[in-house]
């Protein structure tokens, strides 16, 4: 190196030094030149830095907060990470966007003010409160977040439940000289301290058709109904009720048959909206055979309900269909569903195994937490023992951890998997711990046949952990919201078993079906009350959520607390659902009010399921279906897994079993599924078989009125109208075979909304 290059360098070295010594003697230098930005007294990262950069929507989902990030810049989703965010602020792409020698020119409030190019465009205004808060964090040299910032950290929101009938006082700014209700949300720490975070919070509301909320938290109504507003701070989230009435506080009489229909009514008159009377008998005989055993009843048993005078009539029904043999088959079916059962996973003999254990249990009625139990700490040989199936069906641990929350519980895990969930308080750490409890398992199989062919495939818990079954992140076991699970008994494997050598599996059994557990219970009277109204009292059922609340919550609270004290009976829930007055209200086609049902002040119709509807085709026709390697009047219902090909189950939404969501069975009619009932072929020839139900009426030469009462009380429960009387008779006068009218008659009945469709 040259000398000049020497000299250079040392006179480089001589002007930082003295440059160093006079910040050092000038406690002014040391502010950063932000003497004359607006100062925040106190500023903490995680409590005052975060919270304004997510207002800012700067670590939102569509900006850095997405899991790549945008523009090579990522923060943690809403702001869940205090420490990830810090050392992205501070400390990546060599710390370029903080300027501690120019502050004033740092990224972090030059591109979301827009002084400079920024893809998400102009985020905070230069003297906002949310850029003093960045200017104040930077003055005071940068602090970085503490662990306990959030420890004990949480959230009140009042009021609690709104009804948007009040004018709000003191309006927020922005908000002023609107009608509505105003939140307040207050924050409070474990140091004793609190504070008022309503401006910070993010808010968000379920049904924007019924309700809008500004970003300052005031409730405006738009629509008559009831929908809910979420309301998120430093990953704590509340949910608050609110309700736009239809009217006055109604009034109305509303005998109870149990006691739902008295928390039901409260809310309805509370609404200022009224039910519909009670279904009639014959829409009654017809929704309760389907909701029950998934079968229309026939017309003799039709007849002989409307004929019964006994005043429990209905009540002595319901026993009576849950201990039918089609009862047995359609909630196996249901539960096949849920758990997938498929030979895809399990092959043929392990299908049969796993089904067998399925149709078993309901069979038994067996509770619903010893069934969970059975499946969640299953051992041994797939083959022998049916429960095994649920550990090949899902093989990884993260994915037996998604499907045993949204199955058991009705939480949705999925996106906690890489970041805190934006809904709720579950974390990753809730995530992969619920994973660890699979991580103690060895699984067998005969290789890569033998899940085709039928090998043996067998699991057991080991002592130690599976290295082939690591959670991607190292989290010990624990369930929502609690460091460890309650401990369990050992188990079978040795009864002096210590505590590590404990299936950790035991301990989430039974956590999980504990009567005081917040989600089982309400989870699976969500479930069934689904199966029978069409929707949940949550909806959609497997997203149990703080955010996402149940439109008749004292009716799900109450629900809930009589299953878990009657030990989980699956019978006793479908059985007081059934008797009570809710259940038994009549359709209406064009509501006037509760307009989508949610409120369930009447049945809202919806299409039967594709087993089902085949079944009630081919039982009005007296036809038979024949599935390919199934024996001769195999019912749709009965099917083991969908490998049983079937046009018609295609094209009406069977699922295919690759989904634990209730959401894989399509139920929505399309035009597809019209079409196919308007021009099927088999459709056809079941209408016209000469062994069928018309043929043989038409053929005995039976009296025209008495075919179509035969007909009518087989597929809608009910006699014809005068009116549907007169179109039967105007067909067959004008049609020149009466063998071909009655043909059209009977199409036109099977292709009618109130055919396909349960009311």
């Amino acid at each position: 190196m040259r000398r000049g290059s020497h000299l250079l360098i040392l006179l480089i070295a001589s002007v930082c030094l003295r440059t160093l010594s006079a910040v050092a003697a000038d406690p002014a230098q040391q502010r950063l030149h932000l003497d004359n930005q607006p100062r925040v007294p106190t500023v903490n990262f995680t409590r005052d830095v975060l919270p304004a950069l997510t207002k800012a929507g700067c670590n939102a989902g569509a900006c850095h907060g997405s899991f790549q990030g945008r523009g090579g810049f990522q923060l943690s989703l809403l702001g869940f990470d205090p420490a990830f965010d810090y050392e992205a602020l501070t400390k990546n792409s060599r710390g370029r966007r903080i300027s501690a020698s120019a502050p004033d020119q740092s990224l972090l409030l030059t591109k979301p003010a827009g002084l400079v190019p920024h893809g998400g465009g102009r985020r905070i205004a230069a003297d906002s409160e949310v850029a003093a808060i960045l200017k104040g964090w930077l003055a005071v040299g940068m602090p970085g977040p503490k662990a306990d910032d959030l420890t004990g950290f949480q959230i009140k929101v009042e009021p609690a439940s709104a009804v948007l009938s009040t004018i709000v006082k003191e309006p927020a700014s922005g908000d002023a000289g609107k009608s509505g209700v105003a939140l307040k949300v207050m924050a409070s720490f474990a140091d004793g301290t609190s504070r008022d975070v309503t401006p910070w919070a993010l808010y968000d509301v379920r049904d924007k058709t019924i309700a809008d909320i500004s970003r300052s938290g005031l409730i405006t109504a738009n629509r008559s109904g009831k929908t809910s507003v979420s309301v998120r701070y430093l990953g704590q989230v509340a949910s608050i009720s609110v309700s736009v009435p239809h009217g006055p506080e109604s009034q109305f009489e509303f005998p109870p048959q149990n006691f739902l229909d008295g928390l039901a009514a409260a809310e309805w008159k509370r609404l200022g909206v009224h039910p519909a009377p009670l279904a009639d008998d014959s829409t009654f005989i017809r929704r309760v055979y389907l909701d029950l055993i998934g079968t229309l009843p026939t017309a003799d048993e039709v007849l002989k309900f409307r004929g019964d005078t006994a005043a429990n009539k209905r009540a002595r029904v319901i026993d009576e269909l849950l201990n039918r043999a089609e009862y047995v088959d359609y909630w196996s079916l249901k539960w096949g569903d849920l758990l997938r059962a498929h030979r895809r996973y399990l092959g043929d003999k392990g299908l049969a195994s796993f089904n067998g254990w399925i149709r078993q249990s309901v069979r038994d009625n067996k509770p619903l937490d010893v069934m969970t139990r059975e499946l969640l700490t299953a051992q041994g040989n797939l083959f022998t023992n049916g429960p095994v199936a649920y550990y090949f069906i899902d093989e990884k641990v993260e994915d037996l951890a998604e499907t045993t929350a949204q199955v058991f519980l009705g939480v949705r895990l999925q996106c906690t998997k890489c970041h805190h969930h934006p809904n709720e308080v579950w974390s990753q750490q809730d995530y992969y711990g619920l994973a660890a409890f699979f991580s103690k398992l060895e699984t067998k199989d005969s290789g890569a046949q033998g899940a085709k062919f039928g090998g043996p495939k067998s699991i057991r818990a080991s002592e130690k952990e599976n290295p082939n079954r690591k959670p991607q992140m190292a989290v010990a076991p624990r369930v929502f919201g609690e460091i460890e699970a309650t401990k369990a008994a050992p188990t079978s494997l040795s009864v002096q078993a210590n505590e590590s050598q404990v299936d950790p599996r035991q301990k989430l059994a039974q956590w999980m079906t504990r009567a005081d557990n917040p989600f089982f219970a309400r989870n699976f009277t969500n479930r069934y009350w689904a199966s029978l109204f069409g929707i949940g009292l949550v909806d959609p059922v497997d997203d149990m959520r703080a955010t996402n609340p149940a439109s008749l919550p004292t009716v799900l609270d109450a629900l809930a607390t009589d299953f878990a004290q009657h030990q989980f009976d699956a019978k006793h829930l479908l059985r007081t659902i059934c008797n009570s007055r809710i259940y038994q209200l009549a359709p209406e086609l064009n509501a006037t009010r509760d307009l989508d049902g949610a409120l369930f002040t009447h049945r809202v119709p919806r299409r039967l399921s594709a087993e089902v509807l085949l079944d009630a085709i081919n039982q009005v026709t007296a036809n038979s279906e024949s599935f390919v390697g199934q024996p001769v009047g195999t019912r749709a219902i009965s099917l083991p897994d969908p490998t049983i090909v079937s046009q018609f189950l295609a094209t009406f939404g069977k699922p295919a079993r690759n989904s634990p969501c209730d959401c894989a069975r399509g139920s929505n009619p399309d035009l597809s599924q019209a079409l196919h009932l308007a021009n099927s072929t088999a459709l056809h020839e079941k209408i016209i078989a000469p062994s069928g139900r018309l043929m043989l009426a038409v053929k005995a030469n039976r009296a025209d009125s008495e075919i179509a009462d035969e007909l009518y009380l087989a597929a809608l429960a009910r006699y014809p109208t005068d009116g549907e009387r007169a179109a039967v008779q105007e067909t067959l006068a004008a049609t020149a075979s009466r063998e071909e009218a009655w043909q059209d008659i009977l199409w036109a009945l099977l292709n009618c909304s109130e055919f396909a469709f349960g009311h």
